[in-house]
């Protein structure tokens, strides 16, 4: 069977290193685009019902908008995904400190996060890998970690994306992909979308999204059984408010093969759909994503303009015993992937 190509193109340089545009398309010629800036996933282009193929994630059509964004546009977040309260967690009796960067907090790992690393590439059979060395004590964590990031794309339009860690010493790994949807190709609303979470629980948060260590019920406003999204965000006065949950996974549904979650676009009748190894799916509305510069839709990013579905540990899981651990200890292989299915229905 003849493989997906993948091309290369130069797209400029960042922290005084070339960085790449690639490609990579299927013999029905949809394709995703990704940069090792950031292992970044840069678009993805899949036919809706009509056969017409368009982009479906946002992003930015020149570098150094990805330089300048805040907003972790289609990147690899980590060492550690979503916050750690109070920006520090013990680790074999040791207190360990990070950045602060969101109040008293860490979120996405501070500046040492993964999102403004230029990542080395290499192209081995099916697969783009991107990796990376963090050095012992970045952003305050400790240990020498080796990452790699792996995106294949096949004839099914499924992008698995895969994580695999090493490390010297005792430290924290949790990746994920923080692309932000959009399946109406801009010609919608992400909150006319209908999604489902196949999880009958949530992690209890204060209003600093940090845990505070129970799980409950994800019942009422935060139930989606292919629910449309506006009426879960609608207020009284016609606003919209937000959401930033993160959702338990179902262990048994994961090893039936059974995906975490379903988007559907009316509109286009595309669906995405979820699969992950992770304990946990992060949904978020984008309703703090705005952007200085115009993305591929000409114009910058505002509120509610993408929706994210990040596979990934609990929040600040490292200071929560009960939950499930990031831990990864010297000489182990850490290894965590996420499946997006893109797909049509009339």
């Amino acid at each position: 069977m003849q493989k997906n190509k993948i091309l290369k193109t130069p797209w400029g340089n960042a922290d005084g290193r070339e960085v790449f545009l690639f490609k990579i398309e299927n013999q029905e010629g949809r394709f995703i685009e990704l940069s090792n800036y950031g292992a970044t996933l840069v678009s993805v282009f899949v036919p809706d019902n009509e056969d017409k193929k368009e982009n479906v994630v946002l992003g930015f059509p020149e570098l150094r908008s990805y330089v300048n964004d805040q907003s972790y546009m289609g990147s690899t977040v980590g060492r550690f995904a979503n916050r750690i309260g109070n920006a520090a967690f013990n680790l074999d009796g040791k207190r360990v400190t990070l950045e602060q960067n969101e109040g008293s907090n860490s979120n996405h790992s501070g500046s040492a996060g993964f999102n403004k690393k230029v990542f080395d590439w290499q192209i081995k059979d099916d697969a783009l890998i991107f990796s990376l060395l963090s050095p012992d004590g970045e952003g305050g964590f400790p240990g020498n970690l080796k990452t790699e990031v792996h995106y294949r794309w096949n004839e099914e339009n499924e992008l698995t994306i895969g994580y695999y860690g090493q490390t010297d010493q005792h430290t924290l790994f949790n990746l994920t992909n923080h692309s932000y949807f959009d399946l109406s190709s801009g010609k919608g609303r992400v909150v006319d979308h209908h999604l489902s979470v196949f999880s009958d629980q949530m992690v209890e948060a204060g209003a600093d999204y940090i845990p505070t260590g129970e799980l409950v019920a994800a019942g009422g406003a935060y139930t989606f059984n292919d629910i449309l999204i506006k009426d879960r965000l609608l207020q009284p006065d016609g606003s919209l408010k937000g959401l930033n949950i993160c959702y338990v996974l179902d262990k048994e549904r994961q090893k039936s093969g059974l995906p975490a979650a379903r988007l559907f676009d009316p509109h286009s009748g595309r669906s995405l759909t979820l699969y992950t190894s992770y304990p946990g799916l992060m949904l978020y509305t984008g309703d703090y994503l705005h952007t200085a510069d115009a993305g591929f839709n000409g114009k910058p990013y505002r509120a509610f303009d993408g929706i994210c579905l990040e596979a990934q540990f609990f929040p600040d899981s490292p200071n929560h015993p009960s939950f499930p651990s990031a831990a990864l200890r010297a000489g182990e292989l850490a290894h965590h992937y996420i499946i997006f299915k893109f797909d049509t229905h009339k």
